[in-house]
């Protein structure tokens, strides 16, 4: 086992964990709306809007992801999506928009439970006095309940990227060119398989644990701010 490829074959893992970002950064905002949307709609008091926000969650977390990648993809066909370079990494957009659509349904499902309980856990009296306030209770849950919700929930939407950023390798199944499938390649190419692998574990490990120190040290000054 060595190490002697890096030199060489660096840009792989660079440019690919770049596109592992990207796509990330891209489903956890996507996610987020979506999840917003379906928590609004499973606690709504329209009973068919709430057994669609059921029904979406339900179907998205009782399947496997890649079940779902490669359905997804199946279903998008063959697209006639222009190709792109990201570094050394032609991009399909054939494949990587289904790929991040799929990605971000998933996530969707998993966001909407998350905004579902940050906005339960908001006191009962804040919704009381917006009401008696005159308050309409559109106005009530955008201007009062959610941002109090959003910041409860910011641990867990930082958990859902950093889970994001490891769940991405699973487009490598369909194609996308990110940092696992620029390890595959090297592998190819250099006939080595362990020392590759470690290379991308690593890089993996260093940006989830710079983004979990980063999104750490965000919710606690957002919490002395509020206690202010």
């Amino acid at each position: 086992m060595n190490f002697n490829f890096l030199p060489k074959y660096f840009s792989y893992f660079n440019d690919g964990m770049l596109v592992t970002l990207i796509i990330s950064a891209f489903v956890v905002l996507i996610g987020t709306c979506l999840g917003i949307i379906v928590a609004l709609g499973k606690l709504s008091s329209f009973p068919p809007l709430r057994w669609l926000a059921k029904a979406y969650i339900e179907i998205f977390r009782g399947t496997p992801m890649l079940v779902q990648i490669m359905l997804g993809f199946a279903l998008a066909g063959n697209l006639n999506f222009p190709t792109f370079h990201i570094g050394i990494l032609q991009q399909d957009l054939g494949r990587l928009v289904p790929g991040i659509i799929v990605l971000a349904l998933n996530s969707g499902a998993y966001m909407a439970e998350i905004v579902r309980a940050g906005i339960e856990a908001v006191p009962i009296g804040q919704q009381e006095a917006a009401y008696s306030l005159g308050i309409r209770p559109r106005k009530t849950m955008v201007n009062v309940i959610l941002p109090q919700a959003i910041r409860n929930i910011l641990p867990a939407v930082g958990n859902e990227f950093v889970t994001i950023i490891k769940d991405s390798s699973l487009l490598y199944t369909i194609g996308v060119m990110e940092v696992f499938s620029g390890a595959q390649t090297v592998v190819s190419l250099t006939y080595q398989t362990i020392s590759p692998l470690l290379v991308v574990a690593l890089y993996y490990f260093v940006v989830t644990f710079v983004v979990s120190r980063l999104l750490a040290r965000l919710e606690k000054r957002l919490r002395k701010g509020y206690a202010k």
